[in-house]
């Protein structure tokens, strides 16, 4: 039997969806995704019922307007793999991420929160991780990475950097881009000490971060 949500929508209601998920990519671009839902509604000018008729949930709505963004991640991943020099690559890619994440704050959210596995953006995320693992990978088999660096310790690193400098994004927008660069002179192999500690362990890392 073909439930409700698998039929296809009327006109209006796809109309309402779309709407949706446009206000939804601008709110959460703004706001990030814990942003009031009945934003969003006023922005799609439609009532709060209606949206959670159309998405029962707030993982649901972020799916639905998230997705494309990390879509968006995977082919700059991609991208980078494509560079000859495995250092470059690498700094092209973090750079990338920043970028991303300085001028959307939804994104951010996303990239350091789980929505549920079998979501799209979840999906979308773990190609990405794949592809930025590979980029890591390549970088320490160069020597040009510091051994001791693992792929949590640079997510974290990354949004680090740039949500330090959100305070000052409205003067300063382009501010993450110097200490960035500070974080990338500190990743290089021959300028490496000793880290005190382990990384974190990534089944922590999405535990604690899960989307809620």
């Amino acid at each position: 039997m073909t439930s409700t949500r698998d039929r296809p929508l009327r006109a209006d209601a796809r109309r309402n969806r779309e709407l949706l998920v446009e206000a939804a990519r601008e709110v959460f671009t703004e706001r990030g995704l814990q942003a009031p839902l009945d934003e969003v509604a006023r922005r799609a000018g439609v009532s709060i019922g209606t949206l959670y008729n159309r998405f029962p949930s707030r993982a649901e709505l972020v799916d639905a307007a998230m997705a494309d963004r990390v879509h968006e991640l995977v082919r700059l991943a991609e991208r980078a793999l494509e560079h000859p020099d495995p250092w470059q690559a690498l700094v092209e890619h973090l750079t990338a991420v920043a970028e991303l994440q300085a001028a959307d704050r939804g994104f951010t959210d996303v990239c350091v929160h789980s929505l549920p596995p079998d979501s799209a953006t979840e999906r979308a995320k773990e190609r990405g991780h794949e592809l930025f693992a590979a980029l890591v990978e390549r970088a320490h088999r160069a020597g040009v990475l510091r051994a001791d660096i693992e792929l949590t310790d640079l997510g974290l690193l990354v949004w680090a950097v740039v949500g330090a400098t959100d305070g000052v994004r409205a003067a300063a927008p382009h501010a993450w881009r110097r200490h960035l660069a500070v974080l990338l002179d500190g990743l290089r192999a021959d300028a490496a000490h000793p880290l005190p500690g382990a990384a974190l362990d990534p089944e922590v890392v999405r535990a604690a971060m899960t989307f809620r």
